[in-house]
């Protein structure tokens, strides 16, 4: 799937406000939309992901799993290795966190299983 270079900029919080701190670069592919399985490049590591392509707002976000360092102003690869699902808009915080925690689990389950192969 498609690879996605870029500065890691600030974004408007909303994710880490919910739990799940992104790194955010601008995304330019109009194709691309919904929530990815993602491996992320910085440096010479390596990261999973779960990354989202808001079409809307012309952002490519990723939450790398396991990972807490501060990324902005860093250059990173995003590659999207497998779509989970398209965008859904909801109602409540909590909903949102419920599906949330469901993509990140599809994600681990993804990169599990792919290991094994």
């Amino acid at each position: 799937m498609a690879i996605f270079t870029g500065i890691v900029q600030k974004g408007g919080k909303r994710a880490a406000a919910l739990g799940y701190p992104t790194i955010n670069i601008p995304l330019t592919d109009r194709d691309v939309s919904g929530i990815y399985a993602a491996r992320v490049k910085v440096g010479e590591e390596e990261y999973e992901a779960a990354a989202y392509a808001d079409q809307k707002k012309k952002v490519l976000e990723a939450h790398l799993l396991d990972f807490s360092k501060d990324l902005y102003g860093w250059s990173v690869k995003i590659q999207l290795v497998k779509k989970i699902r398209e965008y859904k808009k909801f109602t409540s915080e909590k909903e949102q966190r419920k599906a949330i925690d469901g993509d990140i689990a599809s994600v681990r389950a993804y990169f599990m299983n792919k290991d094994k192969k």
